[in-house]
């Protein structure tokens, strides 16, 4: 392994209850071995990217009940393919070259696997978008 998969596989967190084992599907050894700790790892960029998202657009997000946020979340990730693909980046440009080797052999189960992940942390970080963030003077 060169220096950089060594560097960038010793940042990501260690996810316990991501479990890897062989009577799972490559895809699922993918998402828990290497989607679910880089998305992790990249967590406050995400947050972060989402309320830029959200300040681009007006703002409009905070003015909707709790379900219509998920609703926009959801929208968000999987139908604005501009937003989509900005976050796919951020979360490739975290492979190793091995990785990313695997990952072009399925890259489209791949993508919803990790779109759902990154979604379904949105959410349950929903209570950090509940209003705009001070602007400073």
């Amino acid at each position: 392994m060169n220096d950089r998969s060594t560097h960038l596989k010793s940042i990501r967190p260690v996810i316990t209850s991501a479990q890897v084992n062989d009577s799972m599907t490559s895809d699922e050894c993918f998402q828990n071995g290497t989607l679910r700790p880089i998305i992790k790892l990249q967590n406050h960029l995400l947050i972060a990217v989402f309320r830029n998202y959200i300040d681009k657009r007006k703002n409009v997000f905070y003015d909707l009940s709790v379900p219509k946020q998920l609703v926009y979340i959801e929208n968000a990730i999987h139908k604005d393919m501009k937003f989509r693909n900005s976050v796919k980046g951020m979360i490739i440009g975290q492979f190793t070259i091995e990785e990313y080797e695997l990952y072009i052999q399925n890259s489209s189960a791949l993508n919803k696997r990790m779109m759902n992940i990154v979604k379904d942390r949105l959410v349950a970080n929903i209570q950090l978008f509940s209003q705009p963030l001070a602007k400073a003077i």
